[in-house]
């Protein structure tokens, strides 16, 4: 019999686990707590490493037809003109806008339809309780089914409730800022460039074209105040209509669409940093285990990486706490480097003052200036890791092969 793995989580970690565990021999199960796979979604970039995970995948090619067409990053002023434009990567790493940038829901389609017959799906359940022992893991679902699996990993956000089942100790470190994302029609002056607004006060406009029409839009708020991410979504509307208000760049016609119940998604970002990613019999990759915040530039190439590297460090042992000491061993360089952000992040590209805003938008002038794009290096130091995320700075192992004995 193989080995059994259920995975929970079906976004881009979840599958990519999947995929290649289910080439290593593993029978794998994937649970989703929603009904299907999520469409929506904002822009997600694809670098470094990750890049390489989905060559090996054979996806590389399909996800590049995929992405959303965008041209690069402007930082725009209280008009909408242009302050700053770095246009987008041409390699695997580089650009605040990278080469492969693609819509979270489109690439989490990739990844279904190259798992879908190996792996057995299961949408609109979860995991309520995990009881392990020497040999497995005793799973309770929200259904009421239960079943045993010789390992369970869970491949869930940041908020998880279901890591708490086995990781009661752990604790989100916020950064001080919530961001809220939705999506809007197009308009006739919209471009192909992700502008950026950054509108004094600690508060920032976002707008990205898509493949599909729209603008992915987000707004984004510097707060010493928590627990907002747990208001209902008519108190988040109301935090934010207050908050921007009187913002005259890209925030009327977010705060319109909120007034016409667009539906939207509420974060307040935080990171997630864990002695150990593993209890036992039950691990953890992907946001869940170390999330790095969308600031960071590299989630989903920490996703895809992650992942990766789990299946091929347990595919090489029979011994699952071999696998799990050595999928650590590997990822915590890398991780270690996503999660150190800038000094002053996310505060210093959100300034609270005129003078801090003045500040910023002189950095960038200078940033995108001729002579900087010339010796090179200036747009990571005005952009912080955004500009160029360690997304190289990881070296993958040999491909999972089939499951040591």
């Amino acid at each position: 019999m193989p080995p059994t793995v259920l995975v929970s989580g079906a976004s881009v970690a979840g599958p990519t686990l999947a995929f290649w565990l289910a080439r290593a021999g593993y029978a794998v199960t994937v649970v989703e707590r929603t009904d299907g796979l999520r469409e929506e979604g904002q822009n997600v970039d694809v670098r470094g490493a990750a890049r390489e995970v989905l060559r090996r995948m054979g996806l590389e090619d399909a996800a590049l037809a995929a992405t959303t067409g965008e041209q690069g990053t402007a930082f725009v002023d209280d008009r909408g003109r242009d302050i700053a434009a770095f246009p987008a990567g041409t390699d695997d790493t580089s650009g605040p806008t990278a080469e492969l940038e693609i819509l979270r829901g489109r690439l989490g389609q990739l990844l279904f339809d190259a798992t879908e017959h190996d792996v057995e799906y299961r949408f609109g359940d979860q995991v309520r309780g995990l009881d392990q022992d020497a040999n497995g893991v005793d799973v309770t679902f929200a259904s009421g089914a239960q079943e045993r699996f010789d390992l369970v990993v869970l491949a869930e956000g940041v908020n998880s409730r279901t890591r708490a089942l086995a990781f009661p100790e752990a604790r989100k470190q916020h950064l001080g800022m919530v961001i809220a994302y939705l999506t809007i029609p197009r308009q006739d002056d919209d471009t192909d460039w992700w502008r950026w607004y950054v509108a004094g006060r600690g508060r920032g406009v976002s707008l990205r074209p898509d493949d599909v029409g729209t603008i992915r839009a987000a707004v984004n708020l510097m707060t010493d105040t928590r627990g907002l991410d747990e208001l209902d979504s008519a108190g988040q509307a109301t935090v934010l209509r207050r908050a921007f208000q009187d913002v005259p760049w890209g925030a009327p016609r977010i705060l319109d669409a909120l007034a016409d119940g667009a539906p939207f998604y509420f974060e307040d970002l935080a990171q997630m940093h864990l002695p150990s990613w593993s209890a036992g019999r039950i691990a953890l990759v992907g946001d869940a285990a170390w999330c790095a915040t969308p600031v960071s530039g590299i989630g989903t190439t920490l996703a895809l990486s992650g992942a990766y590297t789990l299946a091929a460090s347990l595919a090489a042992t029979p011994d699952h706490r071999a696998g799990l000491a050595d999928f650590e061993q590997r990822m915590r360089p890398f991780v270690a480097k996503a999660q150190s952000l800038p000094p002053g992040t996310p505060g210093l590209a959100n300034p609270r003052t005129d003078r801090g805003r003045a500040l910023l938008w002189a950095a960038l002038r200078l940033a995108a200036s001729r002579p900087a794009q010339r010796v090179g290096g200036l747009v990571g130091g005005a952009l912080g890791s955004f500009g160029r995320p360690p997304a190289d700075a990881y070296r993958l192992p040999e491909a999972p092969s089939a499951v040591a004995d």
